[in-house]
This record gives C-alpha cells, structure tokens and sequence, in this order.
C-alpha cells in the first residue's frame, strides 16, 4: 500500500514532468520539430531511416537484398575475416541517422544517447545476450579532454544501464595519438590505428576468459574496431563482437 509520502512524491514528480514538457517541449531527433514524446523522431525522419535487420552477412552485419541463407558469408568477410567474432549496426549512416551522430559527438547533445542506446538494444540483442562487459571505444587523452566526453562511451554506459551488463570504459585504452579518421581512405585508416590500443595490465584481470562487446558511434571501414579488437584478444578477451549505431555502406568515408 503506497503512504501519503509517496503518493504526495509521486504527484510531485508528476508534475514536475509536465512542467518540464511544457517549457521544453520534445522535438524531434532529426529535425527539431515537435513531437509526442522525447527521444523520437517525426514521421517524416523515421521513414528516411535504412534500418539494418536480417538478412545480413552473420560476421559483418552487411545487408543483403535477399535471403541467402543463415550461413552465407559477405564477399567482404570471405576476402579479409575480421579479428572480431561478429559486427552489427543500427541503420545505414545517411540522412537523421548521421545528423543524430554529428549531434552527439561534434554538438553535445548528450541527451541523444539514452535514445540511440536503446536502438542498439534491440538492434544488438544476440550480442548483448552473449556478452560478459560492454566496453567503449576510448579516445586519446588529450582528444577527450578537447572534447570533454567520449560518444562511444555514452552510448556503452547507456547501453549497459539498460541490458543490465558489466559497463567498464578503462579495459582499453588508446595509447597513441592517430588523426581524425574523417576524410582518410580505408588504407590510411588502417594505418592510422594500428597499435593505436592497448589492454593495460592493470585492467587485463577484467578482460580476460571475457566475451567483449565493444561499442563505437559508426562503423565505416572497420579500421578502429579491428584494431581495438586485436588489443582485447591480445589483451586475454575470449572474443569481441561489435556494435555501432550507424554503418557506412558503398565507398562514403567522409564521417
């Protein structure tokens, strides 16, 4: 039975959350116009946005236009087989889903991530199940203290928070300062993070006989998440799968 506090607490919070609504109204994601509720996009954005879902290639999450089968392989994943066990993605990175990014890492809208962490929940489910530790993709030191906040790392706090996993954002860290990876070909990104990442020896106890799940904002030629993936196994991971919330397809690098 609540008490005459609760209840009194409850009204209270109730009407602070109807205040709040009403001087800030929810607006959409996307495009700023209002919407029913916070955190959701307009009717316009959400049939702009390319959600990646079965079927797609079981390693790299690619999509295909047509079933081919549950054990069928991507070109791509045959030719160069990833250090990481499995890739998937929330949406193609075009349109809303790159503008809530750009949002997030370049615009401090913190306040996008609880939202964009929830699509990851369902679009990484098998992951999240399979999983022992969320851990972010880290920035270099002085890169964070530029950018005072990590993106990838919201995303994986929120995420944790949420499928109720093992959040840890010191299990890797980035060990060399690399370029920005925006406007680099695939070559040069490569190159760029190679022994960009490192498991410190302090945290190894964390990662290792673990099944990683490692979160960053897009996936575009896989060159940060393959690179971090192989400190982690390097550093004792079982595996690592990975999860972002945008994914480059065709030859677009410039994110």
């Amino acid at each position: 039975m609540k008490t005459v506090g609760t209840t009194a607490a409850l009204l209270t919070r109730s009407a602070t959350n109807q205040l709040f609504r009403l001087l800030f109204p929810p607006i959409c994601a996307g495009c700023d116009i209002h919407v029913a509720e916070p955190g959701t996009l307009c009717g316009a954005c959400w049939s702009r946005v390319r959600f990646i879902e079965k079927p797609c290639c079981p390693v790299l999450g690619i999509p295909f236009s047509h079933d081919l089968g549950a054990e069928i392989l991507s070109a791509e994943a045959i030719a160069d087989p990833p250090p990481f066990r499995r890739a998937r993605s929330v949406a193609v990175h075009e349109g809303v889903i790159r503008d809530m990014v750009h949002r997030l890492k370049y615009d401090d809208r913190t306040d996008l991530g609880p939202w964009m962490a929830r699509w990851m929940l369902r679009a990484g489910r098998e992951l999240l199940n399979d999983c022992d530790i969320i851990v972010p993709v880290p920035l270099h030191a002085r890169r964070f203290w530029l950018r005072r906040f990590n993106q990838s790392a919201e995303l994986a706090r929120h995420l944790a928070s949420l499928s109720g996993k093992t959040f840890d954002p010191d299990a890797l860290k980035r060990i060399k300062q690399t370029r920005q990876q925006v406007g680099l070909g695939a070559n040069e990104r490569t190159a760029n993070v190679r022994g960009a990442f490192k498991v410190p020896e302090t945290q190894a106890i964390k990662v290792r006989g673990r099944n990683v799940l490692l979160i960053d904002d897009v996936y575009t030629t896989g060159a940060t998440v393959k690179a971090a993936s192989r400190a982690l196994l390097r550093g004792g991971a079982s595996s690592v799968d990975i999860l972002t919330f945008g994914r480059v397809l065709g030859q677009e690098l410039s994110v």
